[in-house]
């Protein structure tokens, strides 16, 4: 973009502490390793002994302790996630990583043991305690783990290795992605800068970026395919020692949401690839003039489409003014991120790519990273991580303990926030050509969203499965992901060689196995709650930030009653899908 990445605004961590050497985050660590030490000597072996009212002031204090330990890692996460090259950041993140595990294993007591109290024990404490009752969801919760819980010497031996197992391995994944650079034109790019070069105006910019990146890729395929082997054995390993019959019902378990729900939502995106993805590709392959569409311009801009660069300010008021039409509460608490130095806009090498939003704690504010270039798809980032950032500020009345959302509901408002603005913006626009963009645009980032993202959780569950039967090749990997693409995105692609190492970039196959179900659930969710919308509902509005205030207390059935939905209704995941649909119909009518 042209302009100066220097006029974009920074965050500022120094709300969580003022540095990695201050006075303040020492004391912190000392204060955590002593109250660890003495809430240790003081309730283990004893919760069985405690009244109610005892219970929730051990609870009470345990959440306290665990805000601070928080607090010091989300300001480690994000140092880090703003130069993963820094070795001298590099290695303060590990060392809290270390300490903060430290001072987590004398805590680990606590949960164990209260997933062994007696299920009639505990309600009759809940009963006898108004502060106990307080704290049901978050005791649901934690006792959902009960009968994959493990003793407590090898829960303590699996929480005290993960600084050098799994989290080490994260970090290797991170800081050789960030570490990598790409050719292009006699420059030598990021991650982030290739990746945006792939919805570049140009074709041959287009080609020649997707080229660099999957060369650069499969010269580090080794390295990639070693750290997905090594991760993906970690988890077998876990998952048997637990007792998970699939791969992915630990992460279902943790997102409080039941199987068959998920394999509902999986099969119904599956069916619709024709009639949504395949569709569209050919579509845009006419539109574009050609019978076979290069991969490389799957994410071209319409043919005609300006792709104007979009200022940042243009940007912000852009999402504002659409939140503020839905809700001007909603819009004054997304405010607040601009207001304060809490967004982190500006690309710029060793940054951590891609775009996140962090809750931090209760007892601070939220963080949000973008990478921002300016263009419409960088708009609708914004909008999607300031919803994130909405929700977890909403949702931090509800305290440390009981603020964190199911990552199916995670989705929610941020999906939201994207469609509020994408309306937002298609209302404005009255020239045919940008409209058609603008359609389009949002046809491709649904279709990123929903059926890209199950094609992910599909790579992944091959990948998993396969793993139990031994180590995957780089190109056995390549196999997995070239037969998801064609199956996920249609005939009307066309595959080069070098896309068959285009799996190794994408983190939240090492960060968060089967996280990425979670984008399309939210999808499917939104586009059910905004049909609601545009019936013009009285009240819908103060019932969805009240459904955003409940953070983890309730479950998915619980949030989406009030609304008259049903997740586990296959209708459900139609309806949501229906409105790609409806999408399409007009985009198509424009040609």
């Amino acid at each position: 973009m042209t302009t100066s990445t220097a006029a974009l605004p920074v965050w500022d961590l120094s709300d969580l502490f003022p540095g990695q050497d201050s006075p303040e985050l020492k004391k912190a660590f000392d204060d955590a390793t002593a109250n660890a030490k003495r809430f240790a000597e003081t309730y283990k072996g004893r919760l069985d002994q405690l009244t109610g009212d005892g219970l929730a002031e051990a609870i009470s204090e345990y959440e306290a302790l665990d805000e601070i330990l928080s607090r010091i890692m989300s300001y480690a996460q994000l140092l880090y996630a703003g130069d993963v090259s820094s070795p001298e950041i590099g290695g303060f993140y590990q060392s809290a990583n270390e300490q903060v595990s430290d001072i987590s294993t004398e805590m680990l007591f606590f949960t164990l043991e209260l997933n062994r109290l007696d299920e009639t024990d505990l309600e009759v404490k809940i009963s006898d305690s108004d502060a106990l009752a307080h704290y049901r969801p978050w005791l649901r919760d934690v006792r959902a783990m009960r009968e994959h819980q493990l003793s407590d010497e090898v829960e303590k031996l699996l929480h005290e290795k993960s600084v050098c197992g799994r989290a080490a391995w994260i970090r290797l994944f991170d800081e050789s992605l960030a570490g990598l650079r790409f050719p292009f034109r006699g420059e030598e790019l990021t991650n982030t800068e290739i990746l945006n070069k792939l919805s570049d105006t140009d074709g041959a910019a287009r080609k020649d970026a997707a080229l660099s990146l999957g060369k650069v890729l499969g010269e580090n395929g080794r390295l990639f395919a070693h750290i997905t082997n090594t991760l993906a054995k970690d988890k077998e390993i876990s998952d048997r020692w637990r007792r998970f019959d699939r791969p992915v019902s630990s992460r279902n378990l943790s997102n409080y949401v039941e199987d068959e729900v998920v394999d509902a939502l999986v099969s119904s995106v599956k069916e619709a690839y024709p009639a949504l993805s395949h569709r569209y590709y050919r579509l845009k392959a006419r539109w574009m003039g050609v019978d076979k569409l290069p991969y490389w311009d799957r994410l071209a801009p319409p043919p005609q489409d300006e792709d104007s660069e979009i200022s940042w300010d243009k940007a912000q008021t852009m999402v504002l003014d659409a939140y503020g039409r839905f809700s001007p509460d909603l819009a004054a608490v997304g405010k607040r991120f601009f207001d304060n130095a809490w967004i982190d806009v500006p690309p710029r090498p060793g940054k951590a790519g891609g775009a996140f939003a962090h809750p931090t704690v209760p007892g601070a504010h939220p963080y949000l990273l973008l990478n921002y270039h300016g263009k419409v798809r960088d708009v609708m980032t914004l909008a999607h991580e300031l919803g994130h950032g909405c929700h977890q500020v909403l949702a931090g009345e509800q305290g440390h303990l009981m603020a964190d959302t199911p990552l199916t509901l995670a989705e929610t408002a941020s999906v939201f926030g994207e469609m509020l603005t994408f309306q937002g913006m298609l209302a404005a626009t009255t020239d045919p050509l940008k409209r058609r963009a603008l359609l389009a645009g949002k046809v491709e980032d649904m279709i990123n969203t929903v059926v890209r993202q199950i094609a992910f959780y599909e790579f992944e569950r091959k990948v998993h499965d396969a793993r139990r039967e031994g180590e995957l090749s780089p190109d056995a990997l390549g196999d997995i992901w070239m037969e998801i693409s064609r199956e996920s995105l249609g005939d009307a692609l066309e595959f080069g060689d070098e896309y068959r190492t285009y799996w190794a970039y994408i983190p939240h196959f090492i960060h968060s196995p089967f996280y990425v179900y979670a984008y399309a659930f939210g999808d499917c969710l939104v586009n059910s709650l905004y049909a609601l919308y545009e019936e013009a509902e009285e009240g819908f509005a103060e019932r969805y930030l009240e459904m955003l205030r409940a953070g983890g207390t309730l479950r998915h059935k619980e949030l989406l009653a009030p609304f008259g939905l049903d997740a586990s209704d296959p209708a459900f995941w139609k309806r949501g899908l229906s409105m790609l649909s409806r999408f399409l119909d007009e985009l198509e009518e424009t040609l």
